[in-house]
């Protein structure tokens, strides 16, 4: 941030923040849910306080049903609204992806970068359209290695003349950015990897928020990767609010925050993100319940999310009944499938009076009760890339219990302010659970529980996506 000298008031501008460029971000938002259209919607706000002018292209129809029939809308937005929103795109409008391309590269829609919100493979298709009509030549690469940011010396790429550049100075048409929360899913089928391929070898550049989404990205293109840790996005408790009386704002007829936004026809239909983060939350949590969950007195774990089979919610019930007898366990969020399987699961271990399945999405308002009746979150995860669910539980002053897989090592400090267990291993999971209720372990890793500091995590993203786009 820029300091004044004369008055000591800081500035939204960055020191070093390079110049206004017309952004397009490309991505879910509200009334979709989730941890994918929260961050997409913050990005947008972040990037406008560093000086941008920023649209954000949202979609008016995502998905067919068939493809995701849980509750994919929430009515109330999780986090503020971005002013500049549009619902340009439909998935059954293949027209509309080409429009859009077309309207971000002329005229007085022209846009100097492009920021695509790739979630699944499921749209790549649009991506490809929008690239299309956004007539992307294909950049030709130089030498160098792939930076993971500005601590690695970044990536610039050179092309031939009339060719996009990332990090040079001569492009024709915007720079088109693949922002990846997973370059591949979790589960993956047998187009997964074409059609994530097709999209990656097409845009000038992929962001990606760990060093193994980085190996695995480079390993579907030669286009240059970076990395940049994802930054929390923890609804309104840290997006920069907008000025409600903006005349973006009042054209927008966006609603605020805890405010319902009216229903149509079209939003019944549409379809939102298959969020790999669902994440909500507003605020911070409350005073200590005395009560857990459901109403009974004792000790009580979390698992809070979207239900799907990497997250190991198997492994967690399984180390329930080798953990201390008298832990209860909530599991609040929408199941990818196999809820009856969990149901089965929960009785054939004998747990029907200690697990409290609330199977559906949490809306933000109810997560700070949540998380307030219970001792610690638990992410017994199979395999992970990014998560904001260890963050979301340290704002409301909660240990986690995580498997050391992916960024959790490092989102969780082991016997500071949570503790870690062997992925796909019920036995360690058991043995950390036991640990958690050792006389004053929960009272030291609550202690020692930093919340995280939003705007400097955001800094350090904005800095790299920045020299991801070439914005010097």
């Amino acid at each position: 941030m820029v300091t004044d000298e004369a008055t000591g008031e800081r500035s939204g501008t960055p020191a070093g923040a390079p110049a206004r460029s017309r952004i397009a971000i490309v991505g879910p938002t509200h009334p979709y849910k989730g941890g994918v259209a929260q961050h997409t919607t913050e990005l947008a706000h972040r990037l406008a306080v560093r000086g941008h002018d920023v649209r954000l292209e949202s979609w008016s129809a995502q998905y067919p049903t068939r493809l995701y029939p849980g509750r994919q809308r929430v009515d109330a937005p999780e986090t503020w609204p971005f002013p500049a929103t549009s619902y340009p795109l439909s998935w059954r409008r293949p027209d509309t992806w080409v429009r859009l391309g077309h309207r971000l590269r002329t005229g007085a829609n022209a846009v100097d970068a492009m920021i695509i919100v790739v979630v699944t493979p499921i749209q790549v298709p649009a991506y490809l359209g929008i690239l299309a009509g956004l007539r992307l030549p294909t950049p030709r690469l130089g030498g160098g290695s792939v930076g993971a940011g500005p601590a690695e010396g970044g990536e610039t790429v050179r092309g031939r003349r009339g060719v996009p550049t990332v990090g040079g100075r001569r492009r024709e048409g915007p720079v088109a950015l693949a922002l990846c929360h997973n370059v591949l899913p979790h589960e993956r089928r047998a187009l997964d990897v074409p059609l994530v391929r097709a999209v990656l070898r097409r845009v000038s550049g992929v962001l990606v928020h760990t060093p193994t989404e980085a190996e695995r990205a480079r390993g579907l293109t030669t286009r240059p990767v970076w990395v940049a840790q994802m930054a929390p996005h923890l609804g309104t408790a840290g997006a920069p609010q907008p000025a409600a009386s903006s005349p973006a704002a009042s054209q927008s007829g966006i609603s605020q925050p805890g405010t319902a936004q009216p229903r149509t026809a079209e939003s019944d239909t549409a379809q939102s993100d298959i969020a790999e983060l669902d994440i909500a939350g507003l605020g911070t949590a409350g005073a200590e319940a005395e009560l857990r969950g459901d109403g009974v007195p004792g000790r009580r774990l979390l698992f809070f999310g979207l239900v799907r089979p990497y997250k190991g919610l198997d492994v967690l019930l399984r180390a329930l009944v080798a953990g201390p007898p008298d832990v209860r366990l909530t599991v609040a969020g929408e199941f990818w499938g196999g809820v009856d399987d969990t149901r089965r699961l929960v009785g054939e271990l004998g747990l029907a009076g200690r697990v409290d399945l609330r199977p559906g999405y949490v809306p933000a308002a109810e997560v700070p009760a949540l998380f307030a009746a219970a001792d610690a979150l638990v992410l017994p995860y199979r395999s992970a890339t990014a998560t904001q669910n260890a963050d979301l539980a340290h704002r409301h002053g909660l240990p986690v219990v995580a498997t050391s897989v992916g960024m959790l090592a490092r989102a969780v400090r082991d016997g500071v302010d949570g503790l870690l267990a062997a992925p796909d291993d019920p036995g360690s999971l058991a043995a950390a659970l036991r640990r958690l209720y050792e006389p004053g372990v929960l009272d030291t890793l609550r202690a020692g529980i930093v919340p995280p500091d939003a705007d400097a995590a955001w800094d350090r993203y904005l800095t790299v996506l920045h020299d991801a786009l070439g914005r010097r």
